[in-house]
């Protein structure tokens, strides 16, 4: 008898971790870990997640609570939300093996440190960034375990880790692209959250296809202004983890935080809202981070100020889209120009290249 091969583990039980255990163990075994052995020993009894509605655990999914498991894993994903991430690598990390690639699927930006989650992952963990990815893009948990088509980004400094993990996660139903720019896509996964609470607010006040497409549209601008401020590429955000999952978060009930936003706008607190949402509605935690990230580079969000008023001063969601249709206007494509000029100064979107891709 063979012996296995090497497994890939998910750290974390919700929604999008459970999910990606159920596509990853159509060919492969997979560990899920859960933070605790009572989860564990649930999901090992009833087959199911209680995330996941109809979804059945294939027998090649082995949920534990063991951290030991993970040393057997080459391929370990980080599935847990943005504000555990720092704990939980602390009490992951030292069962990585040296030589397994590491992936992140959160979207977020930690409070205080402002890091993105793969720099929290590598400097809790001591692991190289050049064996850390992130995977973002307009994946609805759900939709993907029920196996309707999607499609998503692994981004890496190191383009031999995305390829082998488009290679092992890829499916005909889940396809998956490269990209280079690390800092942009993560930013991108962050940052679409807030913009989903603010389209959210605007459904809930009734502001019609029109309102919501105008709103949806400034709050992509904010995230590119804010990335191209931090040094990413600009074209990620008109790409899958930026436009793509914006459309996703913004237009769909499956979103927390669209959800959030449409709570908000009943005059329902944050207080109140948080425990009903059946998850992590990761705009919440991350807006004021955005907020002081964009602080350091000096760069205006008014949509994410507004979210951050709504959510934690108290403000109504009425006054807050008000005061935001209120604001002076401008000229759209003031920023187009300095853009442009980064786009074509980026090695890895060369004049050349842009004509052969249009």
């Amino acid at each position: 008898m063979t012996e296995p091969g090497p497994r890939v583990a998910v750290v974390g039980t919700g929604a999008w971790g459970t999910t990606l255990a159920v596509l990853l163990a159509r060919a492969e075994p997979v560990t899920l870990l859960a933070r605790s052995e009572g989860t564990a020993e649930q999901l090992r009894r009833e087959r199911r997640s209680p995330r996941l509605p109809g979804i059945d655990l294939a027998p090649e999914i082995e949920a534990t609570a063991d951290v030991a498991a993970l040393a057997m894993a080459d391929l370990v994903l980080i599935a847990v939300p943005s504000a555990h991430v720092r704990e939980t690598i602390e009490r992951v990390g030292p069962w990585i093996d040296a030589s397994a690639d590491v992936l992140s699927v959160v979207k977020g930006i930690e409070a205080g440190t402002l890091l993105r989650m793969s720099e929290v992952i590598a400097a809790v963990g001591g692991i190289d960034g050049d064996r850390i990815g992130a995977l973002s893009g307009p994946n609805l948990a759900l939709e993907i375990a029920r196996g309707l088509p999607a499609s998503a980004v692994v981004a890496s400094t190191s383009s031999a880790l995305a390829e082998r993990v488009v290679a092992r996660l890829g499916r005909r139903a889940f396809r998956l692209y490269t990209n280079s720019d690390l800092l942009g896509v993560e930013l991108c996964g962050a940052l679409k959250n807030v913009v989903a609470i603010a389209a959210g607010a605007a459904d809930g006040l009734g502001f019609g296809d029109n309102g919501k497409a105008g709103l949806i549209t400034r709050g992509l601008a904010e995230m590119t202004r804010l990335g191209i401020a931090a040094g990413a590429n600009p074209l990620t955000f008109a790409g899958l983890a930026g436009l793509g999952d914006v459309i996703a978060t913004c237009g769909s009930q499956l979103s927390r935080n669209h959800r959030l936003g449409e709570e908000l706008a009943k005059g329902r607190r944050w207080a109140e809202i948080e425990a009903s949402l059946g998850g992590v509605a990761e705009g919440a935690y991350t807006v004021d981070a955005a907020l002081e990230l964009a602080n350091r580079y000096g760069v205006e969000l008014p949509i994410a100020r507004e979210v951050h008023n709504a959510l934690f001063e108290g403000k109504s969601v009425q006054r807050c889209l008000v005061d935001l249709l209120a604001r002076e206007s401008k000229d759209e494509l003031a920023d187009v120009g300095a853009w442009l000029q980064l786009v074509l100064a980026d090695q890895r979107v060369a004049p050349g290249r842009l004509a052969e891709e249009a």
